[in-house]
């Protein structure tokens, strides 16, 4: 388990200090799959940082089966780290070493036999589906093959935790895709707790079962994905699940009304019955349809009607059909 207790990192600068990480604290327990999601700056790879320690929080704790890291050795440190492997948006393979010695590396920094090295390479390899590469230098394989071996390599040295810092964003839709189902098989069967940097929300929807939600250093919100999914609190949670356009934001005359449909409504034609109940026209705005722990969920984001009846008509419906909803009033 890792446990977080006001976790804060601060930059010192000429220019002024930068305070990237903020009083969080997080709980990641034993088979999580977790994601931390944010906009650029939101201080994600701060955080990851400070949770193996490669960055040493300003103050706080990071609990690593209940060891503070931070106050450990450098010696110790190291130590801990075999159990904390990390993986990268750029890959980071060594450029003249084949798939299978990429693999071996880590291993031989921790003095495993030659032999055994390679034999747990090759199993590795297998196991991402890259056994006929094994021989192939980096320069050789796709994106998501170099991904592939990485993720064989944060492997070699049996980690309790693997942290993606990325890992996914240099890649196409079809290869994310396929090594976010390649996580979520070694979290199912090697019983990894998987950590996950990401600034898309489709990362987090696909393969993690928690979240927290960072901006400017803070986490605004946290929980389980399908909870912050349905009922997001802040604005930044709101904007990730449902972006809206700019115009959105510049339509005047009344608010938006949210509507939020979970696994039992997700196909039933809201929209068409609310219209034909309420005889009311609606301008629908934006919608999206997830599928989070095998159940679809979505929203609806339509304008509210600017005659007052007609809105007053619309929310006893949806209160009528215990629809989840929330009214959004232009500020």
């Amino acid at each position: 388990m890792i446990e977080l207790k006001s976790v804060t990192k601060t930059f010192n600068h000429k220019f002024g200090d930068v305070h990237a990480v903020n009083d969080i604290s997080l709980t990641i327990e034993d088979g999580d799959i977790y994601g931390i999601i944010g906009l650029s700056g939101a201080g994600k790879s701060t955080l990851v940082r400070c949770i193996n320690c490669l960055e040493k929080p300003t103050s706080g704790e990071v609990l690593f089966d209940g060891v503070d890291l931070a106050s450990l050795s450098n010696s110790e440190l190291r130590k801990k780290r075999h159990s904390i492997s990390m993986i990268f948006q750029g890959f980071n393979l060594l450029s003249q070493r084949t798939a299978l010695k990429n693999v071996c590396y880590p291993m031989e920094i921790v003095g495993i036999p030659k032999s055994k090295a390679i034999a747990k390479a090759k199993e590795l390899l297998k196991l991402v589906d890259l056994e006929n590469k094994e021989n192939s230098y980096p320069s050789q394989l796709s994106g998501g093959q170099q991904q592939r071996v990485a993720i064989a390599r944060a492997l070699a040295t049996d980690p309790k935790i693997l942290l993606c810092d990325e890992a996914t964003s240099a890649l196409d839709p079809n290869t994310t895709r396929s090594i976010l189902e390649l996580l979520k098989d070694i979290n199912k069967k090697m019983g990894v707790t998987i950590v996950v940097i990401t600034h898309e929300m489709k990362v987090v929807e696909q393969i993690c079962n928690k979240v927290a939600v960072l901006e400017n250093g803070y986490v605004v919100e946290s929980g389980y994905v399908k909870d912050v999914f349905i009922s997001p609190k802040s604005n930044i949670a709101k904007e990730l699940i449902l972006p809206q356009a700019k115009t959105l934001n510049e339509i005047k005359g009344g608010g938006k009304i949210r509507i939020v449909f979970d696994g039992l409504s997700a196909f039933e034609p809201v929209i068409s019955n609310l219209t034909l109940e309420c005889q009311t026209p609606v301008n629908i705005l934006a919608a999206d349809t997830k599928e989070i722990d095998g159940k679809a969920v979505g929203q609806i984001l339509i304008q509210s009607p600017k005659n007052p009846d007609a809105e007053k008509r619309i929310v006893n419906y949806l209160d009528s059909h215990n629809i989840k909803y929330e009214v959004e009033n232009d500020a």
